[in-house]
Formats: C-alpha cells, structure tokens, sequence
C-alpha cells in the first residue's frame, strides 16, 4: 500500500482528516493514513483527492506506512506518503522521512512476469525462425506466386512483431509522491514555491466541438489544486468565433463560484458537467448540510450557465442583427458581428466577408482573467447577495487569456502544430513558465492533482534531461462494450509504460507536461541514452560524460544554486541555442527565452506583464507572417510536415538525448471523449495512420537519428512510423486462403508433423505472451481481445489507404487534407447515450473489410459444399482453412455490428445475415454444374442425376427430410 497526503495543520488539514474519520468509522475502521475521505483504500469506488494546495498549510504523516492500492488494476498509485521504514515514528521522524525521500520513486515490474516474458519473446522467436525455414524449404511448384508472396508476408508478420515486442523487455512503474512535493514547495502562509505552468488547450471549431465541452475543460484547469498565482491558462481558437470567446467569458464568470466551491469542499472532479453527472457525491468536508446547500445552489447556477452557452449563438446573431441595422447598411454592405460591449469582433463573422472569414482574420489575445495577487485572498461571508460562505476560502482565480492567431489567405498556418507554435510564443510574453501542459479542448482534469503529479517528475534528482511527461489518454462515454478499441489501453498501459524503461513513452498529442525550453531547441545538459535498462550505453554515445546530479534541487531550505557551468555559458549565439533570427523578429520574445531556459523554484519570481504593450506584443507574435524565414515548425517548437505533429514533435527531442516518463495516475489525470461512431473512427485512425507514414518519408525517419536515440528507443520509433505497411500483408492473408477453396491452390501443400510443431509453439507463445502483459500492464483480457479485434478493422481499412495516400503525396507531390474530427454525437444521446454508435455514414474506408467478409463466407461455403458433394473425402483436409476463416470473421465482428446500424443492437442479428449468405453459396455451388467442371462425373447424362441425388442429401442436411 502505498500512501497518500494526510492534513495537517490548519483547518483545511482538520477538515479532511475530520472527513476521513467519518468513511472509516462508516466503514468500520481506523482513519486512512491517506487522508482521502473516500480511497481506494477503504474500498471505495469514488473519485478522491486530497484538500487543496490553499487550505493545506502544512503536510504531516502518520506513522502507518501504506499505498493508495490499485483500482481497478491500475497499476498507479494515487500518492506516495511514507516508505516501510517510516512506521510508527514521531511527528519529527515523519518530516525526515520526508525530507530524505525523492520527488517520485521508480518501481520495476515483478520478476515472476517480467523472466518469463522476456524468455518467451526469445522462444517465440526461435520457433518463428524454424517455422520459416521450414517454409522455405518446402515450396509449392503449383503456386509458386503464392508460396513467395505468403513467405514474404509471413516475414513482415515476424519482423512487426519484433520491432513492437523489443521495446518492451524492460517495462517500469514510476510513482510520484505528492506528500514530499508539498512539504518542499507549500509554505504555512499558503503560498508556494512550485514553478509557474501554462495550460495550452486548442479548439478549431465551436460546432464539431461542443463549446460546452471546451468550457468546461478551461473550468476544470482553472479549478486544479495548483497554486493559483503560478497557473495560467491559454485557450487558442482557430475558428476565430465570438461564439468561443464569449463561451469563455461566461466560463470566466461562473469559475468566481465553481472554483471556490471545489476548493471549499474538495470536489473530484473538477469538471462541472462530469461532477453533477455523478450517481453519488461523496462529502469532503466538515459540515454535511452546508455541503448539500451549497450543492444545490452551485448546480443551478451551472444549469443557468449552460442555458446562456446553448443560446450564445442566437445572442450573437440577434445583436448583431440589431446593430447591423441601426448602422443602416445597405444591400450588399459586410453585415459585422459585433461584440457585447457594442464593438465590431476582429475575428471571423457569421456572414463572412474580407478580413472577417474562415482564414482570413486579425489575431486576438484577450485577458479574461488577470493574474492574481501572490497572497491568499479570502472569500466573503454569506450574505443575501453571496449565499455561499467562502469567508475561509481562497477566492482567486487562475488567469485565463483567449488567443487567436492572425489568419490570412496565402499562408500555410500549419493546423494544430502552429496554432501550438503561436501560443508558445504569446504564453513566453505574457506568463513565461518554464512548464507547458497542452490538452485538447474535449479533455478536461479529473484529478485535481494531476498537475502536481506531473511536476513531480520534473523536480526530482536527475530530472533535467526530462523533456516532456506523457499521461495516458482516458475516454468517457464509450460504450460498455468498448466496440472499436476507443480506450486503447493496450498501447497507453502496455506499449508506454514500457518506453518509460527507456528512453521514455513518445508524445501522443494530449496530456502532455513540456519543459518550454526543449520547445525552442536546447539540448539537454546531460546525456545518456542507456536509462535505467542500458546505463553503460550512455557512455558510449553521450557528447559529455554523464554525471548524475548529487542532490535534488527541492530539498527543503536549499538555497538557489546557479545551473552548471557548461550549460549557462555564452555560446556561439549568445544564450541561444541557434541564432536570433531563428526565432523570429520580436526582440521580447527572444529575451524572454534565457530566462525560461533554467528555471528554479527558488529563483526570484517573474513579473507577469498584461499591460498593453505586452498584448500587443502577444498579437503580433501570432501573426500568420511571423514564422517566414526562421525555425519554428523545423528546428523550434511543434514540428510541420505531417498531420501528426506530436509523435515527430517528440521525437526530435528523444534523438537530442532528453528523455521523457510516463505518468499514470488514479483517478485519470485527463478524460475526453472518443468518436463511437465507426466512420469517425475509422478516420481517426487514417490520419494517425497517415502521419506514421509522412515521418517515415521524411527526414525525420527514425532510421536516420542521431545516436543519441537508444537503440531499442528507435525500435519503437521504427514500429511507429512503418506499421500502417502491415494492411499490404493482411489484405492478403485474409482472402487468399479463403479463395484457395475455389481455385484448390493452398499456401501450404503438404503440411508435415513439424509444421504443426512450429505452428503450435508460435501461436501458444503468442497467447501466453498476451497474458504476461495483461498482468505487468494492468489490463483485462477482454481489453487485449477487442484491441486486436480493432487492429483487423483498422489493417484491412483505414491502413491501406494511409498506404496509398502517402505514397500518391511522394510519388506526385500532393499534400494531404483531414477534417477535423467530429466530437458532436449525430444520434439521440437523450434517448440512449449511445446512439452515435449505430448510426451509418457510409465511406469508402468500408469497401475492403466488407469485400473480406464476403470472400471468407463464400470460401468456406465452398469448402463446405464440396465435402457434401464428394469432390473432398475428408473434413480434415479443409479444417484449418475453415478456423482461419471463421478467425477473420470472428475479428471482424465488430465492423459487421458497426455498417448494420440499429440492426447491430440485436448480436444475432450479424450471425443470421452470415449464416444466410453461408447456405444460399453452398446451395448454388452444389445446384449449379458448370461450377464442378466438366466430365467430373463421366457422361452428361448420368451428371443429372448425379446431381439431383446431392442435391436431395443436401435437403436432408438442412430440412431434416427422411
């Protein structure tokens, strides 16, 4: 068991522990040491956290060590509070305890799952090796463009699963401990030493993603137990619609009331259309009727601010409509849409026109919330105008600034990656923290520790050469069943935990905690490209020798110390890494680069600049002119080139020599929500698909890196930019076997006992493979099963056609366009919550899986007709085409559910359609004689009776007849 934050003085301290008094005497026990009133500890299933940061003055421990303990089978711990050694200490031994401990710990996986594995990848792969031989060895002379093109198919299979299996020989869990981060940054007066951290969340269109959702992903970061004055959120809207800024200062208005309500009572989550979404809510405080109250009023204001952000948008036209006309404006005059403070909006309009359209705009920084005061500032009492008491509460709030970056037609604004690159600079200008955390505008934070437990990996010992944290991605409102592999655990639990034994996971576009200075192209101080799997490497490769740091920067009451030597000097660009002019033309944005470059949370704080010299700095460094001719999208920030911007991005600074970890936590960090429609998500997985294949193509491919990328680091780079190329192969190896029952041509002519032997050994290592890293990942079995499922799906569809897309962009030079992925659900969500997942939208990505379906029916069908016809004596010679037939099928279920729309409710519904298509082949093969060939049952006359006489067998087979 593992530990988690205990109160301690204070009357937030009181309260918690009052709170957590209260679940254990319900629960029939001792108070947790955690400090949660509702833990895993106790059993419990609701979200939990610890008091916030403000109400905390200072953290003890009890003397009982523990850990919050897996839920669920996560494997990750909530806090980290005390070690076996601290038990039953005092109050003084507790805080040296403390100040001894690491920010985060690294925990390996259990050798009992970890031997085995690793030896069976080594046997699965000797007995792949074998089997190929013998496959060489025995060739088919009737077939000979059979037998090579399997062979060459079966050493793709073999090589793909070498190249996903090799960076998992060393998979590690890495723990924060919030308990010692708070002790060595939280002061009494409740004020902190933690570095300052900019929110970056992205949104491109108001209407396919739902505003509401954006709004309430900015309320949940203004609500993080984060302290306020060090916590700056940006929002970048693409769009350049009022409808979205508006959106935001309605969110600005009602965070006055949901952050000091989440504050006073320790809500989980932050999130205010996922909290009153919740069946129970779990009390956190001291007084249980103040709560309810509060509750109720909290949820009625949130109603009435849902109400105003689903009218925004007739407000706006109505206004508009209203202004427009008293301006008189004649036919054919722009109609502006205007703002409710009387001015025109500078962004896009709802009737478009120059200077005012999609593309075409001026850029807009907006503070909606200035930054706050760096001293606690207490709430009012209640009062008829405040019922709510907050006498006893920290009333800030975060700032929060709306960007839009300057459009105009002529540009290539480069999508998400420069809308990233337009707020890194404009967050440099005005906040300048030298950590960023970016999210998408549907994922909002569920754990309102998550930014510390982020932070921690970037303070401990050693955690200079961190670039970036990686959290997993968490989805809501998927299906129970998880139909098409939304949640994708496999690949976050399984594939991205084991990187963070090496070089550390790859960077998936959300949830990502950056260092800012790896955005603008610093290297890291130290090098070692070994980890904790191959330290020697390190050596080997590194410019420098690697030299660990000997003490943490945050042991408490440390003073500031200057960075190293060799890292702060003047170089040949001054403090730059690269030249001046890489960065563009403002010279304050370039002078505020040294000063992001070693941050120190003992380091003298930085004055944040709002005034209007600094906003007009911030416009003009978003200007859609402002990256022609320097580095930013190549060298500098957020790379360009591909539509996935974030595996590249990441990459680039993985082959410099920075590493990055993996952070999951429970509660998730993040939730967002996920397209359950098939045609959404098949088109999801195509732009992922096709960006893997642009890095391919392009200078970045991993082949290539530098040798500062650790070998098996670049494996996976390897599997991650070549694995759409598997689609070629399968294609294949899912209708040629079942078509070889129509032609009696067989990739394999006589299979021999060995043959078994080896096949037997390669597909019962894979499946125990499987469940070893169901175990070390913390998966379930069914979670692995769908995810193949989806994997089959995704080959034979969406992988094919990033295949030909790049290829068509390489071999004629066209760039490549997607549509922005729909976040809105088409169905009636009132009704079942589900509804988007029956709903068919026909796409062309759905011709190849159907046409398999239809190849693997109709194959077996033949097999089966001809052993009643008597054209095949024996069931045996047929069984393994028919399983691996009905294996396809069995993988492509879930797209068969998917294109049946309403009819995919009822799972008989697929088998029946297969079935009838099954028989109605088997009837017409045997009924119809030219199929059998001619003179296969001597002369014409007796094949008439011949056939009759089948055909009768053939009605007794399925009617019953005597």
């Amino acid at each position: 068991m593992a530990p988690a934050v205990a109160g301690g003085g204070g009357s937030g301290g009181r309260r918690n522990n009052e709170g957590a008094g209260n679940v254990a005497a319900a629960n029939g026990g001792a108070a947790c040491v955690c400090g949660f009133p509702v833990c895993a500890c106790t059993g419990a299933a609701a979200v939990a956290s610890a008091a916030s940061s403000a109400d905390m003055d200072i953290v003890a421990a009890t003397a009982t060590a523990g850990q919050i303990g897996a839920v669920n089978d996560e494997s990750w711990v909530a806090v980290d509070l005390s070690d076996s050694d601290d038990v039953h200490g005092g109050a003084g031994d507790v805080q040296g305890a403390l100040d001894d401990r690491p920010v985060f710990r690294t925990e390996k996986i259990k050798g009992v799952l970890l031997h085995p594995y690793r030896v069976l990848i080594f046997v699965r792969l000797i007995a792949f090796t074998l089997f190929v031989i013998w496959r060489i060895g025995h060739k088919n002379p009737d077939a000979m463009w059979l037998w090579v093109t399997s062979i060459a198919g079966e050493f793709w299979f073999g090589f793909s699963w070498l190249l996903d299996q090799l960076p998992k020989l060393n998979p590690i869990n890495r723990v924060p401990d919030l308990a010692v981060l708070r002790r060595r940054f939280d002061h009494p007066d409740g004020t902190s030493s933690l570095p300052g951290l900019d929110v970056f969340v992205t949104t491109a269109d108001p209407i396919k993603e739902p505003i509401l959702s954006t709004a309430n992903s900015v309320l949940s970061i203004l609500a993080a137990d984060y302290p306020v004055d060090r916590n700056t959120c940006y929002l970048s809207d693409d769009s350049g619609m009022l409808l979205t800024y508006e959106a935001m200062a309605e969110a600005a208005k009602f965070a006055t009331l949901w952050v000091p309500f989440c504050r006073k009572h320790a809500i989980e989550p932050r999130g205010p259309e996922s909290y009153f979404e919740l069946k129970s809510h779990p009390y956190m405080g001291r007084a249980q009727e103040e709560f309810v109250n509060d509750r109720r009023r909290v949820r009625k204001e949130y109603d009435d601010f849902k109400a105003r952000i689903n009218g925004l948008e007739h407000d706006i036209k109505q206004r508009s409509d209203s202004y427009n006309a008293a301006a008189g404006l004649k036919d054919g005059e722009p109609r502006a849409t205007w703002m409710a403070d009387g001015t025109q909006w500078e962004g896009t309009w709802i009737e478009p026109s120059e200077n005012h359209r999609k593309g075409d705009h001026a850029g807009i920084v907006l503070v909606l919330l200035n930054h706050p005061s760096h001293t606690r500032q207490l709430g009012p009492p209640a009062s008829a105008e405040n019922p709510l008491d907050f006498s006893g509460v920290d009333v800030r709030l975060p700032m929060l600034v709306y960007v839009s970056r300057e459009k105009r037609p002529g540009h290539n604004h480069q999508k998400k990656a420069g809308a990233m690159n337009a707020l890194t600079r404009a967050s440099a200008v005005l906040s300048n923290s030298p950590f960023i955390l970016n999210l998408d505008c549907d994922h909002y934070i569920n754990n309102s520790q998550a930014l510390r437990a982020g932070i921690c990996f970037m303070l401990g010992r050693d955690s200079d050469t961190v670039a970036f944290v990686q959290f997993p991605q968490r989805f809501e409102g998927v299906d129970p069943t998880d139909l098409y592999a939304n949640h994708n655990r496999i690949f976050f639990d399984g594939t991205l935990r084991a990187l963070d034994g090496l070089q550390g996971p790859i960077y998936v576009g959300t949830g990502c905690l950056f260092r800012r200075i790896t955005l603008y192209g610093f290297e890291p101080p130290r090098i070692n490209v070994g980890g904790p799997c191959f330290p020697s490497l390190g050596g080997l490769f590194a410019k420098n020798k690697y030299q660990k740091p000997g003490l943490e920067m945050t042991k408490p009451g440390a003073k500031p110390v200057a960075p190293p030597a060799a890292t702060v000097a003047k170089g040949k660009h001054g403090f730059l890494p690269m030249p001046k002019k890489a960065y563009g033309k403002s010279d304050a944005f370039a002078d505020t680069i040294p000063r992001a470059s070693h941050p120190s949370p003992y380091a003298a704080e930085a004055a944040e600049a709002t005034d209007e010299a600094a906003i007009a700095e911030a416009v003009s460094v978003t200007a859609a002119a402002y990256e022609k001719k320097t580095g930013w999208g190549s060298d500098i920030g957020w790379v360009y080139g591909t539509v996935t911007e974030d595996v590249v991005t990441g990459y680039r600074m993985h082959i410099k020599g920075w590493r990055s970890r993996y952070c999951s936590i429970y509660p998730h960090a993040f939730i967002g929500t996920a397209p359950i429609n098939l045609t959404e998500r098949l088109f999801q997985v195509l732009r992922w698909s096709t960006g893997s294949l642009e890095i391919f193509f392009s200078r970045n491919n991993p082949l290539f890196g530098s040798t500062f990328l650790h070998p098996l680091q670049r494996v996976a780079y390897i599997n991650i930019t070549t694995y759409p190329f598997t689609a070629l192969f399968l294609i294949f190896y899912t209708t040629v076997p079942a078509l070889s029952f129509v032609t009696g041509h067989f990739i394999v002519q006589r299979p021999t006992t060995m043959f078994y032997v080896y096949l037997a050994i390669v597909l019962g290592t894979l499946l125990i493979l499987a469940v070893l890293e169901v175990k070390w990942a913390g998966v379930t079995v069914f979670e692995w099963f769908r995810n193949g499922q989806f994997w089959m799906t995704a080959s034979c569809s969406a992988y094919l056609a990033a295949v030909l897309q790049v290829v068509t962009k390489v071999v004629f030079r066209r760039d490549i366009s997607f549509k922005l992925t729909s976040k809105l659900p088409a169905g009636d969500e009132k009704k079942d919550p589900y509804a988007d997942l029956y709903v068919v939208r026909w796409t062309w990505l759905m011709i190849t899986p159907i046409i398999i379906i239809l190849v693997n029916i109709i194959g077996s069908a033949v097999a089966f007709a001809k052993v009643l016809d008597g054209e095949w004596t024996h069931w045996l010679k047929v069984a393994g085409g028919v399983f691996f037939n009905f294996w396809v099928l069995f993988h492509l279920y879930p797209f068969a559910k998917g294109i049946l729309g309403k009819h995919g409710k009822t799972p008989v519904v697929v088998l029946v359609w297969w079935a009838f298509t099954f028989v109605i082949t088997a009837v017409l093969y045997i009924n119809i004689p030219h199929i059998h060939g001619p003179g296969r049952h001597g002369a014409s006359s007796s094949h008439g009776n011949h056939a009759a006489h089948k055909k009768l067998e053939l009605d007794r087979v399925f009617y019953g007849w005597p």
